[in-house]
């Protein structure tokens, strides 16, 4: 099997799937065969990222990176034994079906706990879990004392992530590398600030994930959805790459490097 690397949260509005896109052609740009399986199949925010970037690409007659890409829609059946049979056969077969020619295939989840959801999470090699800049968003971890942000106990996402990491090794016998990614940080100090990051190192032991920094609040990164580009295609469009978009492309070159999915 290729590396498996799945994206999820259970809460939206964090960046999956900004992070998922640049995490993708990051790794085709530097010579990976990369597929994508959205799961998110309502949305279908990754799926469409993808289909603007193909017409981005036939409009203009260029030649960017274009990974293979898959959705996977909620069963309809009425029963949730036949429902759940009928979205593991359809992910099955998306899985199966890019393995022998990618050399990643990375998952994109629904921000909610569902059987598509937890069915991505058991397959990863790699989790990666992007998070704002918020308690809200660290309350998707654990729960937290206010007055004293003594970690008072795991999440529901943290415990699920957990079964999934044990369906995993007695699956295939293989761990999950969960990663913590921190987006949209804000540039200015802030009391609130450090108390996320003091908050996030704290639980990186005691519910077993790595935690990096990820994408700052950029504007760009919003822009580029319409076009299906990333900040690694704008030296390829024709424009040059502003100090601001320079800077935003090392956090995302930083990224890769965390991850152990590039190297220098």
């Amino acid at each position: 099997m290729p590396r498996v690397i799945v994206v999820g949260n259970e809460k939206g509005g964090s960046g999956k799937s900004t992070t998922s896109m640049h995490v993708l052609i990051g790794l085709a740009l530097e010579g990976g065969r990369v597929a994508a399986i959205d799961l998110d199949g309502r949305q279908r925010t990754l799926a469409r990222y993808l289909e603007n970037r193909q017409a981005y690409i036939t409009r203009h007659g260029v030649r960017l990176a274009m990974p293979s890409f898959a959705v996977v829609t909620p069963s309809e059946h009425e029963t949730r034994t036949e429902a759940e049979a009928d979205e593991a056969a359809r992910f099955r077969a998306a899985l199966d079906g890019f393995a022998p020619e990618h050399d990643f295939i990375l998952i994109d989840c629904p921000g909610a706990d569902t059987h598509l959801s937890r069915l991505g999470h058991s397959f990863a090699d790699q989790l990666l879990t992007p998070v704002n800049d918020s308690f809200i968003d660290v309350d998707l971890l654990a729960t937290v004392d206010a007055e004293t942000l003594r970690v008072l106990k795991p999440s529901r996402y943290a415990e699920m992530v957990w079964e999934q990491r044990k369906q995993r090794f007695n699956r295939d016998r293989q761990s999950i590398d969960w990663v913590v990614i921190r987006n949209r940080v804000s540039h200015l100090d802030a009391r609130n600030k450090r108390h996320v990051g003091q908050v996030l190192q704290s639980l990186e032991k005691r519910i077993g994930f790595r935690f990096l920094p990820g994408l700052s609040e950029r504007v760009i990164f919003r822009e580029l959805f319409l076009s299906g580009l990333t900040l690694l295609d704008l030296d390829k469009t024709g424009g040059g790459l502003s100090m601001a978009q320079a800077a935003a492309r090392q956090e995302v070159r930083n990224l890769l490097l965390g991850l152990n999915l590039v190297t220098d």
